[in-house]
């Protein structure tokens, strides 16, 4: 649905209340022309009922156009942060111009909070101001002519100067988001490598750049703040002088120094009154469309950046599994690779014509210098990106759109730096998947070499990031998670002795080994000692025309 068409029915009815002030008004005037009649409190008592009537009947109709239009806003903005969340999710982890974490959350989250003033607030002053001023110019012109010629005369220089200060709020509004989300990404960045930040000694300097960019986003938003006064005082200066017209004429006409511009009558007491209250009335919805014009250049700016989250870029192939692979029995797969090609945008191809066969169970270590596309084969490999040309079967099926989903669940990823979430060992294990239980989980534990360290028993507490285990405990993690769901036939692990000294790499290719017995096995890695204990050694050089096995 079109962003400006939500909440349709309830900023009608916020319209149709602000137009129950003209009887109101009448009500009013007309009290007051009765008094001044000499009818005494008779000529009070039925316009004061009926005002009352009318004050209720206009408050219950904006209290319920409030809740309809901020419920319907809620439901968009929910939707479209489902819908940037799963795109998000479907980018593959290959795409360069995938966003950074940080900013993907505070687009999402902070930022996309300004969609919502923007449809209830602006979006609502939108639809008073094309329905209220017409509606009361033509009610004042059937008194006085001039006065509806006075406020008709006024009424657009308001909006000309609203729109030449709101095109520079719009591009301070971005500019402001952008600085927010770089801040955002910066700090969060920083705090998942402050251990190592800390060894570094780089703790001062990190700091320094992150209170320059606060004090960027500081100047940033005052700019934003001193726009948005300079709209609501060219508002109310020309809505102020045209009011106050309106009331020298009226004056001087009850005085009869200016007789005209009444259609050749005289305006009373009670019509001059009248005219005087739906002035002021005239300019209301102007003033609330200045008062959300800051909010229309903010959500406008949000919107463009949920957009922009929302972009496909390079998807993976196949929807993302909805659970494990647990009903299907554990069996080893085969990996054909033919005519491989693949190649990020504007660059030279990565692989060309690149070839490789790996039996069921088989193991297989990719050795090759850093940057020649060993992480790069594993991901092709496990359906998390697309390739530019050939193919890359399991068990003879393709790794393309019918198929993608159903065999990924049959594969497990070991990345260089697995996270870990607060919470228990157990919990960090089964990740919620239907079938990984806890006896699964203490299973997977106990097979990784994890079941007599104390601190990783199932139960044991972990900080973020696996705060309170040892660079190998948290890839042995890692392994007892990848292999806790029935029905895995591939590892696949890039980099898991990277980091580790020489005893802790050694527990874990132990631990590896153990695990994939029974499945097939694929390992990216510099390190000898695992290439050598793996068996097969594939050797990857950079747009090398096939693999050669050694």
């Amino acid at each position: 649905m079109e962003a400006k068409a939500i909440g349709a029915g309830g900023h009608l009815a916020q319209a149709g209340a602000a137009l129950i002030w003209i009887p109101q008004a009448f009500l009013l005037a007309l009290a007051v022309q009765g008094i001044a009649d000499g009818a005494g409190v008779q000529a009070v008592t039925v316009p004061a009922l009926a005002f009352l009537l009318l004050g209720l009947l206009r408050a219950s109709l904006e209290a319920w156009g409030a809740r309809r239009v901020f419920a319907d806003a809620r439901r968009f903005l929910g939707a479209l942060r489902a819908e940037a969340a799963a795109m998000l999710a479907r980018r593959s982890p290959l795409d360069r111009g995938r966003p950074a974490s940080g900013a993907a959350a505070s687009a999402m989250a902070e930022q996309a909070e300004a969609v919502l003033p923007w449809l209830v607030r602006y979006q609502g002053a939108r639809w008073k101001l094309a329905l209220v001023p017409p509606v009361i110019a033509v009610v004042v012109a059937i008194q006085s002519w001039v006065a509806a010629l006075i406020l008709l005369l006024a009424a657009p220089l308001i909006p000309v100067f609203m729109a030449v200060i709101g095109w520079r709020a719009k591009a301070a509004s971005e500019q402001q988001l952008q600085v927010m989300g770089g801040m955002n990404g910066f700090l969060l960045d920083r705090l998942r490598g402050l251990s190592t930040l800390r060894a570094l000694g780089a703790v001062d300097l990190s700091a320094r750049r992150l209170r320059d960019t606060a004090q960027a986003l500081r100047t940033s938003t005052m700019r934003v703040l001193r726009i948005a006064f300079l709209s609501s005082t060219a508002l109310e200066l020309f809505a102020a002088l045209a009011v106050a017209l309106v009331a020298v004429y009226v004056g001087f006409h009850l005085l009869g120094d200016f007789p005209g511009g009444a259609w050749g009558s005289r305006l009373g007491l009670g019509e001059a009154l009248f005219i005087l209250l739906l002035a002021p009335a005239f300019f209301e919805p102007l003033r609330e469309l200045a008062a959300a014009w800051h909010d229309k250049a903010a959500g406008e700016a949000a919107l463009a950046t949920l957009d922009r989250l929302r972009e496909p870029g390079m998807r993976m192939p196949g929807a993302l599994a909805d659970g494990g692979a647990d009903a299907q029995a554990q069996r080893p797969v085969r990996i054909e690779i033919e005519a491989l090609r693949f190649a990020h945008d504007g660059e030279a191809p990565l692989f060309e014509d690149l070839a490789l066969s790996i039996a069921p169970g088989e193991h297989v270590a990719l050795v090759g210098p850093s940057g020649s596309g060993k992480s790069t084969l594993l991901a092709l490999m496990a359906g998390l990106a697309a390739p530019s040309g050939g193919s890359v079967r399991i068990d003879g099926m393709p790794l393309d759109e019918e198929h993608a989903a159903t065999l990924r669940a049959r594969i497990a990823w070991i990345g260089q730096a697995p996270h870990l979430f607060p919470g228990t060992v157990r919990g960090n294990v089964a990740l919620g998947r239907p079938g990984v239980d806890g006896a699964a989980a203490a299973a997977a534990l106990r097979r990784s070499g994890l079941g007599r360290v104390r601190h990783a028993v199932p139960d044991a507490r972990l900080g973020e990031g696996g705060a309170g285990l040892s660079g190998g405990e948290l890839v042995r993690l890692a392994l007892a998670r990848a292999v806790a769901a029935h029905g895995t036939g591939l590892l696949l692990a890039d980099e898991p002795t990277a980091h580790l000294d020489r005893a802790s790499a050694s527990c874990v290719i132990d631990s590896l080994l153990a695990l994939s017995h029974g499945r097939t096995l694929v390992v990216a890695t510099h390190d000898p000692v695992l290439a050598a204990r793996i068996g097969r050694v594939v050797h990857v050089g950079r747009r090398d025309a096939a693999l050669e096995a050694a």
